[in-house]
């Protein structure tokens, strides 16, 4: 049973394959995200395929999916639900917000309100919603997909530090190569390729992987190296804000799902090496000198990793 739900994740990205062209990396991010139960966070310009990936990985995974617009008049009663008063008895009843779901495709997330955005908060880190006085858990597996333009663009407010930190991994798909723009094209000339997709994965197979990714061993070593890599993040000179514990649990369970994409039942030094920036970046502050200077924290977390040695 192990075996055959691994075997299927070779079609899994060839589905996802079919819909985004020429982005095999970013595609295995995705996996990872998906395998490691981290939320994903995709950053970029408009008209890239942040929104066709994100629905086709909720079309290649059979659970429910819904999707939320978010708009500078988002409420969070809009995202989690609200009490609705019922004329024929005098009660109220609960009823559930598109947070309740599998799949959350939260578009534009970075153009609703600090205050929307956050309302996220506990059901992304925690899988469950408080309101009117009860808790209630949402379905699991739980995945949020966000997409978001960049912080330049009119019309967005930045995300809240504590609300980047609950994405595992945030991806930028970038500008096709010209010839796969072309065969992007002629792809949807009759229909978008992403209708034709059908589901590779149930609810439980999610489960499933997930619970296998989290056997998979991790040397105290390597565990080490992670927490040296934090470490490092915090006394750079140009960062302000570096990584929190939370961001180094996702980095060990980000590397465990690419040593299990890559059929291995233990994570090695390139596992990490190979999550370091999609995870760690997102989630570090810049000093002001730097961010007016235009330091990349991408680029900080590559030397990062070109400097801090592994360890024995």
């Amino acid at each position: 049973m192990d075996d055959d739900l691994q075997q299927r994740l070779p079609a899994l990205k060839a589905q996802l394959g079919r819909v985004i062209l020429g982005k095999d990396e970013a595609l295995d991010h995705v996996l990872v995200a998906l395998l490691s139960a981290n939320h994903l966070l995709l950053e970029d310009v408009p008209g890239v395929g942040k929104t066709t990936l994100a629905k086709a990985l909720a079309r290649s995974f059979d659970g429910h999916f819904r999707r939320v617009q978010f708009t500078p008049d988002l409420l969070p009663t809009d995202i989690l639900g609200s009490a609705v008063y019922n004329p024929r008895d005098g009660s109220f009843s609960f009823q559930e917000g598109p947070v309740f779901t599998h799949v959350l495709l939260a578009d534009e997330i970075n153009r609703a309100s600090p205050r929307t955005q956050s309302a996220l908060l506990e059901a992304m880190s925690e899988g469950q919603v408080s309101s009117d006085g009860a808790t209630r858990p949402l379905p699991s597996p739980f995945l949020v997909v966000a997409t978001q333009n960049p912080v330049a663009y009119h019309g967005t407010y930045p995300l809240p530090e504590a609300q980047l930190d609950r994405f595992g991994l945030r991806l930028s798909l970038g500008y096709p190569g010209a010839e796969e723009e072309v065969d992007v094209v002629f792809s949807q000339a009759e229909r978008h390729p992403v209708d034709t997709l059908e589901p590779v994965l149930s609810a439980g197979d999610v489960l499933a992987l997930q619970a296998l990714v989290r056997k998979v061993r991790v040397e105290r070593r390597l565990g080490r190296y992670v927490v040296a890599l934090a470490e490092a993040t915090r006394r750079h000179p140009s960062i302000q804000l570096g990584c929190s514990p939370r961001g180094t649990l996702m980095l060990v369970h980000a590397a465990q799902a690419r040593a299990f994409v890559s059929g291995r039942d233990f994570v090695t030094p390139e596992d990490v090496k190979a999550e370091a920036v999609p995870v760690l970046a997102h989630r570090l502050g810049l000093e002001t000198k730097a961010r007016y200077a235009g330091v990349s924290k991408e680029e900080i977390v590559r030397d990062l990793l070109a400097s801090v040695p592994i360890g024995i």
